[in-house]
């Protein structure tokens, strides 16, 4: 299985190769497709680490707590 860094790598050299203007269609096509998924998959990776993401919070009596990370604030 990819890790999200490579999925990152790969998704540049194939925007660099698709940039270049220098592919026959078909094999634009091919890159395209498997951009998307490379989309899709790092989306789907960096949602699962959002939901395990916790931020520590500490009360006014010194008690240590949990909540969850939210990027909407």
């Amino acid at each position: 299985m990819k890790s999200f860094e490579n999925s990152m790598t790969e998704l540049r050299e194939i925007i660099d190769k698709l940039q270049s203007g220098n592919l026959p269609l078909e094999d634009s096509i091919k890159l395209f497709q498997e951009g998307t998924k490379l989309i899709a998959y790092s989306h789907k990776k960096l949602d699962e680490i959002h939901k395990k993401v916790k931020i520590l919070i500490e009360e006014k009596d010194g008690k240590i707590t949990t909540q969850d990370f939210d990027t909407e604030e």
